[in-house]
């Protein structure tokens, strides 16, 4: 499989300060760890044959809906499942032979590079006897700091994204060069960073999820916009798509999402809210994902939380920003926040809100969610149509990244 530009030519990131030097700096950070087409109509009532049958297929010089037309049923599903995979921890391969989950991403700290290629070898392997021609997405969160799945000789070190907005966007640039050489290297085509929230300075380090882990660029969203957007850029000159994360922010609540389902809620933000303005410099810069956090948002939809949002997805995000790649979920595994929500519902209820693709820190729970994807997509034409729009979205990012036959 040969690589492919990842996104046309972007925007040079502004080499401005990102965040004002001030003692509420240095109270900006923690958060949740990712534990980041067209519609055309297809036959997902069945598990063989192509699951784009009917008419409405997209002209066939796109390779993504080439891509599509070759996977059934459960193929289009598995493309909107990632499996975790713990640092230690063998592949699930049958995730990928049988369930046919579209990839992994890493957890823990893997400090071998030897490790890492092991665990992408064997996802490649296992779906390879699918004989679809698809290869798996690999994604890592490394953001710097303390959050850093890669370790030792498997990747650099980088200072943490308040160190980094206090410097500036020049260091934001380096940094993020490096990461990016860093994934490139080990065959990971989507980093799970950078973090796009702006933290409340008032909370400062009472805000769990990013404040407490110094994983924000600041607490000014006119100052941490240019840091996101450069992230955003240097990791793309390697071929790296970068995911903003955690829409429509978490800097605002006091919970951290994968471990309480409590101190949640972010009363303020509404889709007017400047704090979004980082979220929207990295789309214009060229993020390959946006991730939606599992907070809940009464300004925007109340007692839901974002992921399964239609006004945070759909209309926030897809409509006032724009935004028209992947949109994945945080971890639905084994996430506190969304521990009440039946496994399945956590994939559908994501996908009828206008997502896309599901995170999974457990990957036991591959087979269920994807086979809730099938059900779903057999209820009605819109749900297939909305699978097979989703799964178009994943394969467009693994065409760029080369992993597609």
């Amino acid at each position: 499989m040969r690589r492919r530009a990842l996104l046309a030519a972007l925007p040079t990131a502004t080499l401005a300060a990102c965040s004002a030097p001030g003692p509420e700096d240095a109270a900006t950070d923690g958060g949740t760890g990712a534990s980041d087409g067209g519609s055309a109509a297809s036959d997902a009532g069945s598990d063989t044959g192509s699951g784009a049958g009917s008419d409405s297929a997209a002209p066939s010089g796109d390779p993504a809906e080439q891509a599509a037309d070759r996977l059934d049923a459960h193929g289009l599903a598995g493309q909107l499942v990632l499996v975790g995979v713990t640092a230690g921890d063998r592949v699930s391969t049958a995730a990928f032979s049988e369930h046919r989950a579209g990839g992994l991403f890493l957890l823990g700290r893997w400090t071998s590079a030897d490790a890492v290629r092991t665990a992408l070898t064997a996802a490649r392997d296992a779906t390879a006897s699918t004989g679809t021609g698809v290869g798996p997405l690999l994604a890592v969160d490394q953001e710097g700091g303390q959050i850093r799945m890669l370790r030792g000789d498997a990747a650099r070190e980088a200072p943490s994204a308040a160190d980094l907005g206090r410097d500036g966007a020049a260091a934001v640039t380096a940094a993020y060069t490096s990461i990016g050489e860093d994934l490139s290297s080990l065959g990971i085509a989507l980093d799970l960073a950078p973090v796009a929230d702006v933290v409340d300075p008032e909370l400062g380090d009472d805000n769990e999820p990013v404040g407490k882990l110094d994983r924000g660029f600041g607490t000014d969203p006119a100052l941490v916009a240019p840091c996101v957007e450069a992230a955003v850029t240097a990791l793309a000159a390697s071929q790296v798509a970068a995911t903003l994360k955690h829409f429509p922010g978490l800097g605002r609540v006091s919970g951290n999402t994968d471990h309480t389902d409590t101190g949640i809620e972010d009363a303020t933000t509404d889709a007017s809210d400047p704090f979004l303005d980082p979220f929207r410099a990295g789309i214009a810069a060229g993020a390959g994902a946006v991730m939606v956090s599992s907070a809940i948002y009464p300004q925007l939809e109340d007692g839901t939380p974002g992921m399964f949002s239609s006004a945070v997805v759909t209309d926030l995000l897809r409509g006032d920003l724009g935004f028209e790649g992947l949109v994945i979920t945080d971890d639905v595994g084994a996430a506190a926040a969304v521990s009440s929500v039946p496994v399945g519902e956590r994939a559908t209820r994501f996908l009828a809100a206008g997502g896309d693709v599901v995170l999974t820190a457990d990957p036991a729970l591959a087979g269920e969610l994807v086979d809730a994807i099938v059900a779903w997509a057999q209820e009605s034409p819109e749900h297939a149509d909305r699978v097979r729009e989703s799964a178009v979205r994943a394969l467009r990012l693994k065409a760029s990244a080369g992993l597609l036959d």
